[in-house]
């Protein structure tokens, strides 16, 4: 019989000096200054276009043409010191924090259906209200899972190629998925299932466990619609708006007018005539309709190019992160984003069936706007972990 080797262990003296060299490489590295001005730009254009597509809505129901904007502009400053700090914060310190922001993220889900804490809006409690602003834990949840997944899946590496292995993961993005359904919402649901199965992915997920949990997800779908009629109905009126142009179908038609009006250059900024309250929600889930009326394709597209750029250099840091744990966490950072966006494109361009989702760092909204902004402040720290950190310290 071969004999097996043994398996050769890393002195404790060599363990220390490579933490020490992480550690000061996070402390001496350099953040990612191009994450940092596509980041700002986007905020920046996202501030603008709130004001421009909420202007008239905000005169007429508070008296005040600036209501949204004052309230976006806030929401990216708290983002803007949240990003900054989270960038000088070892990212390492989130692995002995994920069971708390977990835990957290779950408790805040659970109060949105309490009496008094949760607020109902359209049917919907989605929202928990503080005495100086709104919280939606659902926008928390999805980084706090994120976190959860990419510190189980950097310890547990090897297991990730087992059913029992991946069942952890399963579980709590399960967990989640049914407390924001029953608040209820799809949308945020979908994008839930949509993460989980991108990390799983990443984390060396086998394709057989993914084509077995692949089919129950997709089997799920219709039949949320079918037991919820508002549901039924959106379906009815993607298939056919013009069926309901009054009703159901009323939004996405006047998206379209939004879009088809802007053509290829626009109707120029604060020209969109579809947000004098025909397009509900235009400075929110259907703010892309309104960029594409007043910039028409070409400014889309300007758009489109910086969450592509934004999510490459997501990529490139998960690349040379110097961990797992920072591989994964870069990696669901931008994942996160990419489904989002591109969720939120196929909705306002009819692509699939109307449903409320903001679109990163540009549609209204404190919580999503601070929440994503955290994220490109994780990134960062990631950054100045990096690979090239190291060397760049080895080399002195």
């Amino acid at each position: 019989m071969e004999k097996t080797l043994p398996k050769l262990k890393i002195p404790r003296r060599e363990k220390r000096a490579k933490k020490t060299l992480a550690d000061m490489a996070h402390k001496t590295g350099q953040a990612d200054i191009l994450l940092y001005a596509v980041t700002l730009l986007l905020v920046a254009f996202g501030v603008l276009m709130v004001y421009s597509a909420s202007m008239y809505n905000a005169a007429v129901n508070f008296g005040n043409e600036f209501h949204f904007m004052f309230k976006q502009l806030l929401g990216a400053i708290f983002g803007l010191g949240c990003m900054f700090a989270l960038t000088f914060i070892d990212y390492r310190k989130l692995i002995k924090a994920r069971y708390i922001i977990l835990g957290i993220s779950i408790v805040l889900l659970i109060l949105v259906f309490v009496p008094g804490i949760g607020v109902e809006n359209f049917g919907a409690r989605r929202w928990i209200n503080f005495p100086f602003f709104t919280l939606q834990p659902s926008e928390i949840a999805k980084f706090a899972f994120i976190i959860f997944t990419a510190a189980y899946m950097a310890k547990h590496h090897k297991r990730m190629t087992t059913f029992k292995g991946i069942l952890p993961v399963l579980f709590v993005g399960v967990v989640i998925c049914i407390l924001i359904i029953l608040e209820p919402n799809m949308s945020i649901t979908m994008v839930m299932g949509l993460l989980m199965f991108a990390m799983l992915f990443m984390g060396g997920m086998r394709i057989k466990h993914f084509v077995v949990l692949i089919i129950p997800f997709a089997a799920l779908i219709p039949t949320l619609i079918l037991i919820e009629p508002y549901r039924m109905s959106r379906l009815m009126a993607f298939l056919d708006p013009w069926e309901s142009p009054l009703g159901e179908g009323f939004q996405l038609i006047q998206s379209y007018y939004s879009l088809g009006s802007g053509g290829f250059f626009g109707l120029g900024l604060f020209n969109s005539r579809q947000k004098y309250l025909f397009l509900p929600f235009s400075e929110s889930d259907f703010i892309l309709s309104i960029i594409g009326e007043e910039f028409g394709l070409f400014g889309c597209m300007i758009l489109f190019a910086g969450f592509v750029f934004l999510i490459a250099r997501a990529i490139r840091i998960a690349q040379n992160a110097p961990d797992r744990f920072g591989c994964y966490l870069a990696s669901g950072i931008a994942a996160i984003v990419a489904i989002q966006t591109l969720v939120n494109i196929a909705v306002v361009t009819g692509s699939i069936p109307p449903t409320g989702l903001p679109l990163p760092f540009i549609s209204s909204g404190s919580s999503s706007l601070i929440v994503f902004m955290s994220g490109v402040g994780i990134l960062q720290s990631i950054a100045r972990s990096s690979h090239k950190s190291v060397k760049i310290l080895r080399a002195k």
